[in-house]
């Protein structure tokens, strides 16, 4: 499957908003998301900032003069998408999102129809939201050289507020280990890509580049995947996105315990904000993680603000 350029993304859109979407899409290394809410002003993140979009494609911070979606745009785009086969598409869209080739994942939200305690589907959609994906290699060389030590990568937790570039800095990151850096030999790394958001994965297909030694687990909740890497496929690093449940720390903790070297993120704002959460409490005073990279919030994205050791103390 050949990944699709965010510009031919215009195509899952009805005429009217491809029409005014095609300069911005032009301009996709600056484009972060596209938001279609039913009978609301379309808005764009768009170079640092939540931005409008008139009729003729023209940028605005004035909502009165931003282009209404209508609910009929809202169901076509999300038709145009699944190429009109929206029902090969089901088990994605009980998650909330549907991936695109290229990488790029249209999530959606609407009437949830439920079984039991389960998601069965989603329908009635009142809101689409197109987060483009960006894969700018090398955007970790000036981070890897504080990751290695003689062994080689130290576990290493990225933490981050949202929208500032974690996943974008953890998918080179994974390249590089993978293929080998710093003269060094590259390492089997498993990836669990719960939400096909550092892959891009699309019917099974990675779109991004994670390296020729990486072996992923695509749409797969992270503590089974870990351990199912675990045992499959022996890998040296272990790599997940964003932190958040006590069993992904649990399963973590059991991939520690196995040898694995650990290479994942957190949203967060500082060593002293996960002290704060009872969850990383103890990993963060267990000098767990024996590298913390905290993203700088508010700026471009992927922008380290430091990088600590374990003990808190700062490196660069």
């Amino acid at each position: 499957m050949k990944p699709k350029s965010p510009q031919q993304l215009s195509n899952i859109f009805p005429t009217r908003l491809r029409s005014a979407l095609s300069p911005i899409l032009a301009d996709s290394p600056r484009l972060q998301e596209i938001r279609l809410r039913s009978g609301k002003p379309l808005i764009l993140n768009y170079r640092n900032r939540e931005t409008f979009l008139t009729e003729s494609g023209a940028c605005t911070t004035e909502q009165a003069k931003g282009l209404t979606v209508t609910e009929q745009e809202v169901q076509q785009t999300l038709e145009l998408a699944g190429t009109y086969s929206l029902y090969a598409y089901e088990d994605e869209l009980r998650q909330g999102y549907l991936t695109l080739p290229g990488g790029h994942r249209l999530g959606v939200a609407g009437k949830v129809i439920t079984e039991g305690e389960s998601v069965r589907n989603i329908r009635h959609l009142s809101s689409l939201n197109l987060r483009i994906s960006h894969q700018v290699k090398g955007c970790a060389d000036g981070v890897l050289p504080w990751l290695y030590g003689p062994e080689g990568p130290f576990h290493t937790l990225i933490i981050s507020p949202p929208r500032c570039g974690k996943t974008t800095l953890l998918r080179d990151l994974i390249r590089q280990i993978s293929d080998g850096c710093l003269g060094l030999r590259g390492c089997t790394v498993g990836v669990v890509d719960e939400r096909s958001e550092i892959g891009g994965s699309y019917q099974g297909i990675p779109q991004n580049d994670l390296g020729i030694r990486t072996d992923i687990l695509d749409a797969c909740p992270k503590a089974e995947g870990m351990m199912m890497l675990v045992r499959s496929m022996a890998p040296e690093v272990l790599a997940v996105d964003e932190l958040g449940r006590p069993e992904d720390v649990k399963a973590m903790e059991t991939a520690l315990y196995c040898g694995c070297r650990i290479l994942a993120t957190v949203h967060g704002s500082s060593r002293e904000d996960l002290l704060a959460k009872p969850l990383f409490r103890s990993m963060m005073e267990d000098r767990v993680f024996e590298r913390l990279v905290i993203l700088k919030a508010g700026g471009p994205p992927g922008v380290v603000e430091r990088i600590l050791d374990g003990k808190g103390r700062v490196l660069c």
